[in-house]
């Protein structure tokens, strides 16, 4: 049994316990059942008729955003939150980072705002380049130093998931920083997801021979799970980072993470990933299954596989094969017959 399964092991068939506790990787309650009522008055209808369309009427006035928080453990975590509709989403994403702002009853349990108290903000976007300009109080710099590297990836990332953003500055008091102010860690004149986010460098000898790529576990725990993006080293010498994806779901994550893997050690690709018109096609052994019998592959297994194969830039979507035939299911019965696409947003309930 590889490390990998022996630790998730623990976790308990992820998908199901997502399914029982009603709860999970994308948020929700699980709804008690109770008995209808016997017969249904007018007032009843009229009351209905209502309570949908205040439900309807809330749908409309939110948008779901893409918040890079803190977990428990120390990692930059997208949650998807429904912020209030508004034509500033990139500076409300912003204000929803900081500590006892408008974000602090909506904060998922274990996790915490990134920036510091009462600091404000500006964000001009430039059109023409995609730069995305972050204009910080001097509140900015009241953070911990053990933050520093998060809150530059978590704004990085909460602002490069809207379409018109490819990079961002940042400035405090109108002076651009070039580093962080309190622990000095250099700020690129640019900075991108290409940048890594939850960077790991373990068992890494020589950084310089080496190229990122960006994969995603799993963290929580049993009844709130949800998708970590980890920034691995590969070795430059590979040439399809398609197959070095592959190659660090199945290693898994470090020892000293808290985080796990469903990809076991016997899992391996039976050819090199094909790549056409924005589809990745991968086609893996037999041990890619969750159940033999069933031949079902985990849903949770291919949702990290496609989360970390669309970060590659013309990634749209994943197509999996198991012994070159395309006729899978996963673990819910669902036929995947159709290559998947990358959801809108990360560890919401509608993946």
């Amino acid at each position: 049994m590889s490390k990998n399964k022996a630790k998730i092991l623990g976790v308990t068939m992820l998908g199901s316990a997502v399914l029982l506790s009603g709860c999970g990787l994308f948020g929700g309650e699980t709804q008690k059942k109770i008995d209808p009522p016997k017969s249904v008055t007018v007032a009843d209808k009229k009351a209905s008729k209502e309570t949908t369309a205040k439900e309807k009427s809330k749908v409309e006035n939110v948008v779901k955003t893409e918040l890079y928080l803190i977990d428990k453990d120390g990692y930059v975590v997208p949650q998807t939150l429904n912020l209030p509709k508004t034509t500033s989403v990139a500076k409300q994403a912003l204000e929803y980072l900081v500590a006892n702002g408008p974000v602090s009853n909506m904060l998922p349990n274990d996790f915490r705002a990134v920036l510091p108290e009462d600091t404000t903000l500006s964000v001009n976007i430039d059109k023409n380049t995609g730069v995305a300009t972050v204009n910080f109080s001097k509140e900015f710099k009241d953070y911990k130093p053990e933050d520093e590297s998060r809150i530059l990836q978590s704004v990085t990332w909460t602002l490069t998931q809207f379409d018109n953003v490819k990079s961002v500055k940042l400035k405090m008091n109108g002076h651009e920083l070039t580093e962080m102010p309190v622990n000095s860690t250099p700020i690129s004149q640019n900075l991108s997801r290409a940048t890594g986010i939850n960077i790991d460098t373990n068992d890494v000898v020589d950084i310089t021979n080496t190229k990122p790529v960006t994969v995603y576990y799993i963290g929580g725990e049993e009844g709130s799970y949800y998708y970590v993006p980890v920034t691995r080293r590969v070795s430059n010498n590979e040439k399809d980072n398609y197959a070095a994806i592959v190659n660090e779901l199945v290693k898994g994550p470090s020892e000293k993470s808290t985080l796990v893997s469903e990809f076991v050690s016997d899992i391996k690709l039976l050819e090199a990933p094909k790549y056409q018109d924005g589809t990745v096609t991968l086609n893996f052994n037999k041990n890619i299954y969750d159940s033999f019998d069933k031949k079902e592959i985990s849903q949770s297994l291919l949702d990290a596989l496609v989360l970390s194969l669309t970060e590659q830039q013309g990634v749209e979507k994943v197509a999996v094969q198991v012994d070159g035939k395309a006729e899978i299911k996963n673990d819910k019965g669902k036929k995947l017959s159709e290559p998947v696409t990358r959801p809108e947003k990360v560890n919401t309930g509608s993946f």
